[in-house]
Order: structure tokens, then C-alpha cells, then sequence
């Protein structure tokens, strides 16, 4: 069975300088990962639900941020290197990094240890798109290039900085 996954990604636009906030996971494995290993928020859903509903659920739980009457752009899905389906929307809007609000998980860390918890995402970052895709996944770089895409479609000027 595929594992699908739905995220958002949020973007600010100022004059023509187009940003993205990106996540970095929480999290032993990922302590020391910087390059290729940030995300948009996202999370994983079952075959069967709404995968948009799942996506803003994931904004809410990895960075407390809740959308409410914003236009969802869609930017289709991806493949990700290990197979997993990946579905996003784009959403117009300000973020303060500095009040990400994660969700925890449990992980015995040493192997052997009692379990500890840790956040499912450690930090976030807004990042201008030539950045973004060094610091994203690699196939999730395709949302950026998806968004920019839209945008210039919507008319807007876009610096692909």
C-alpha cells in the first residue's frame, strides 16, 4: 500500500520577491541534516480521505499556524525518492517563525534508553526559492517551480531568487 502524504505551502510575495517556509524535522536522525532534508509542513493520510482537510490538519499540528479563508492553490503531487505520494496547496500567508508550535513524538533515543519526546518539527524558515530547493527534499523542490509557475500565470512578478 503507497503512502500518501498532503502539505501546504505557504508563501509571502514582496515585490516581486517570493519567499517559503519551509520545516526541519524534529528529532535525532535529523539533528545534524541540514541540505535535502527540510520539508513544507505535511503529514501522512489515508487512501480514502480528504487530502486537503489532511494537509491543513498538518499546517495546524507541525506549526500551530490555523488557515482560515485563504485560496488554496493547487500544485498536484510528487513522488519522493522512497515512494511515498506527496499533495500540496499553496496558501498566501504571513508567518512569525518564532511562534512555531509543534506536535511531539516518542522515540527511545539511544536505542535502549527510556523513549523521550522530541518535536515532530524542530524549526521553520522562510527561504526564497533558489535556497528552498537546495534545503527541501528533492522532489518536493517541484512545488516551488509549481508556484512560481502559478504565479506568473496570475500575472505576478516573480524573482526566481
Amino acid at each position: 500500500m503507497k503512502k500518501l502524504s498532503a502539505g501546504i505551502v505557504l508563501y509571502q510575495l514582496t515585490d516581486a520577491r517570493l519567499q517559503v517556509l519551509l520545516v526541519h524535522p524534529g528529532g535525532p536522525f535529523w539533528a545534524k541534516k541540514d541540505l535535502g532534508a527540510w520539508s513544507i509542513p505535511k503529514g501522512e493520510y489515508e487512501e480514502g480521505h480528504d487530502p486537503q482537510a489532511a494537509a491543513l490538519q498538518e499546517l495546524r499540528e507541525e506549526t500551530g499556524l490555523v488557515l482560515a479563508d485563504v485560496e488554496l492553490i493547487p500544485l498536484e503531487t510528487v513522488r519522493q525518492s522512497g515512494g511515498k505520494v506527496v499533495t500540496a496547496w499553496a496558501a498566501q500567508q504571513d508567518f512569525d517563525v518564532t511562534t512555531l508550535v509543534s506536535n511531539t513524538f516518542e522515540l527511545a533515543w539511544p536505542k535502549g534508553t527510556a523513549p523521550r519526546e522530541f518535536p515532530e518539527v524542530d524549526r521553520a524558515q522562510w527561504f526564497e526559492p533558489r535556497e528552498a530547493r537546495r534545503k527541501l527534499v528533492t522532489a518536493q523542490a517541484a512545488f516551488v517551480d509549481r508556484l512560481i509557475a502559478k504565479l506568473r500565470e496570475a500575472g505576478h512578478e516573480v524573482a526566481d531568487g
